[in-house]
């Protein structure tokens, strides 16, 4: 970035949260002038959020994230949000291949197998609102990284609240309609996968749509996905 200070574009956030200013030099320019249409929530799996901060700012881990969530709600931004962050990785969604180009991504201090505290959810439904309404991203577009990456990636993982980002208007749930092919329609919903990972397709798409689900997928699954894929196709 050159110059350390704080860019023009940094604090163009909602009222209601103002985050902390900690630059990462881990980002670039969004390729091919491409903006972000889409938003990709992530866990740290580390044991602190500053540590997961640090190291994301580190300019040896080759990752970054726009932001960073602690449990209490302390919000960080390591990358504006018109430049592109490393955060996603190999993976897709619908016809995008190149997610970091199109995304902005959201690291959310948490190991893995322990509930998201209140003042974190409620920071980050702030930081939804205000990303969502500047980029025009509507909320079908807004997924874990598990739903781009499955069988690579399993965050927000099984214990995240998809339920109140949905009560908000900030994420989607799936109506159930008649049972089709399951694959299918997780295509047409935006998931890509080999067919090798459909075992981890099938987890990722539990964990965020029937949350405690288990055995061989079923007609409930089929019917969800079926909802899913017709009233949110991927672009």
């Amino acid at each position: 970035m050159g110059s350390r200070a704080v860019p023009r574009g940094a604090w163009l956030l909602i009222r209601a949260l103002t985050p902390i200013w900690h630059p990462s030099d881990n980002f670039g320019p969004r390729r091919l002038g491409a903006r972000p249409d889409l938003v990709v929530l992530h866990y740290t799996a580390m044991k602190t959020a500053e540590a997961a901060r640090d190291w994301l700012c580190n300019p040896d881990s080759g990752v970054s994230a726009h932001y960073v969530l602690g449990y209490d709600g302390t919000c960080w931004q390591l990358v504006t949000e018109e430049m592109r962050a490393w955060h996603a990785g190999l993976g897709a969604w619908g016809s995008v291949e190149e997610v970091n180009s199109r995304s902005i991504g959201i690291e959310i201090a948490n190991t893995g197998d322990e509930p998201f505290p209140e003042p974190q959810m409620a920071a980050l439904e702030l930081l939804l609102s205000g990303i969502l309404a500047r980029w025009s991203i509507p909320p079908e577009r807004v997924i874990g990284h598990a739903c781009m990456a499955p069988g690579r990636k399993i965050d927000p993982g099984p214990l995240f609240d998809w339920a109140r980002l949905v009560s908000k208007g900030l994420a989607v749930s799936a109506d159930p309609a008649a049972p089709g092919d399951f694959h299918d329609d997780a295509r047409r919903f935006g998931y890509r996968c080999a067919p090798e990972q459909q075992a981890a397709l099938l987890k990722s798409f539990r964990d965020r749509f029937r949350p405690g689900a288990d055995g061989p997928l079923c007609d409930a699954d089929r019917a969800m996905m079926a909802g899913l894929a017709a009233r949110w196709p991927a672009a």
